[in-house]
C-alpha cells in the first residue's frame, strides 16, 4: 500500500529521531568502559568476598594481601581477620556472574622482597600451584581457596627494593603457553601515582602488565598535580588499560567529590585511548560511602 506524502514525511522524521538517538547514545558512551575494580580484604567489617561480588557495580575484585615472601620465608595472606575457608567459594560465585578476581601481592608491610632471580621465579610457581590454574596434586604446595582459582595476580610493590619484579611477571605470563583461548594468568600493577614508580617499572617494562591502577590519592602532590601524572602514565604505557584510582573514604589525602569526579577529572580521563575505568579503594570505605555506584555511572 503506497504511503502519503504526509505519512510519508512523519515516518521519515520518526526514522530520523531514532537515528539520531543512536548516535547519541554512542556519542554518550564514549570513553566509556564500565569497568570499576575494588580492592576487598582490608577490613573484616566490609562483608564477605560473595557480598562484595553481589553489589552489583564492581567488574574485578583484588583480593589483598599476599603480604609475605620471597627473603621473609614461607608465603603468608593477610586478610585482616576474614576466615578463608569460604573464599574458594566465594571466589567461584563471582566468576559466574563474569567478575573477575585477582590476587594483589605486596601491600604496606615490610615482609616481603625479591633477593634473587630464583626467589622470584620460586614465587612465581607457588602462586601458579597455590592461587591460580596450576594443580596443587603432586606438589605438595596447598591451596588455600581449595580447588578455586583466581584470574590473575596484582602486584602492589609499596615497599622494598625493585629487584626481579620483572622475573616474576614473565615467569607468571610463561604459564599461559599451555593454553589456548584462554589466558588464565592476567597481571595488573598498582603502583603510586608519581611517574615513574621505580618499585614496579622494570615489571612494567617486559610489557606483560595489561592493566595499571595509578593511585591517584594519598599524596597531596598528586591530589594537586594528578593531571600532570595521568598522562605521563597514559603516555608510557600506550598498550595497557590505565585505571584511575581513587578512594571512596572523604578522610584520604586526594578524595574527588562525585560531583568533582563528573565534571573535572572524567572529562580528562576518558580522553586518553588507553583509558581502562575506575580503580576503588577500597571496599570497607566503599561500602559506607557507595562512591562506586556514582563512579560506575561514568566509568
Amino acid at each position: 500500500m503506497a504511503v502519503t506524502g504526509k505519512r510519508q514525511a512523519s515516518v521519515s522524521l520518526l526514522a530520523l529521531a531514532a537515528l539520531l538517538a543512536v548516535f547519541a547514545g554512542h556519542a554518550a558512551a564514549a570513553g566509556k568502559t564500565g569497568q570499576v575494580t575494588v580492592f576487598w580484604g582490608r577490613n573484616k567489617a566490609e562483608g564477605s568476598l560473595r557480598e562484595a561480588c553481589d553489589a552489583g557495580t564492581y567488574t574485578l575484585v583484588v583480593i589483598s594481601f599476599l603480604d609475605v615472601f620471597g627473603g621473609h620465608g614461607t608465603p603468608g595472606l593477610d586478610l585482616s581477620g576474614h576466615p578463608v575457608a569460604g573464599v574458594g567459594d566465594d571466589i567461584k560465585h563471582c566468576q559466574s556472574k563474569s567478575i573477575m578476581v585477582f590476587l594483589s601481592i605486596g601491600g604496606f608491610g615490610s615482609q616481603y622482597s625479591l633477593p634473587s632471580a630464583k626467589a622470584a621465579t620460586d614465587l612465581a610457581d607457588y602462586l601458579w600451584y597455590a592461587y591460580l590454574a596450576g594443580s596443587g596434586n603432586g606438589t605438595g604446595v596447598r591451596r588455600p581457596f581449595g580447588d578455586a582459582y583466581v584470574d590473575g595476580v596484582d602486584l602492589f610493590i609499596d615497599q622494598g627494593p625493585p629487584d626481579f619484579y620483572d622475573v616474576l611477571a614473565a615467569r607468571l605470563w610463561s604459564y599461559n603457553k599451555q593454553f589456548r583461548a584462554r589466558t588464565p594468568v592476567q597481571l595488573s600493577a598498582t603502583p603510586r601515582c608519581r611517574y615513574p614508580d621505580r618499585r614496579v617499572e622494570r615489571a612494567l617494562a617486559t610489557g606483560v602488565v595489561t592493566r595499571i591502577n595509578v593511585r591517584l590519592y594519598g599524596d597531596g602532590y598528586c591530589a594537586a598535580y594528578w593531571q600532570q601524572e595521568w598522562e605521563k602514565w597514559t603516555a608510557a604505557y600506550p598498550d595497557s588499560g590505565i585505571y584511575v584510582g581513587l578512594p571512596a573514604s572523604e578522610q584520604t589525602v586526594g578524595y574527588v567529590h562525585p560531583k568533582n569526579l563528573y565534571y573535572g577529572v572524567v572529562p580528562v580521563v576518558q580522553k586518553a585511548a588507553n583509558y581502562g575505568g575506575v580503580m576503588i579503594w577500597d571496599r570497607y570505605a566503599d561500602k559506607r560511602s557507595n562512591y562506586s555506584g556514582y563512579a560506575i555511572q561514568w566509568a
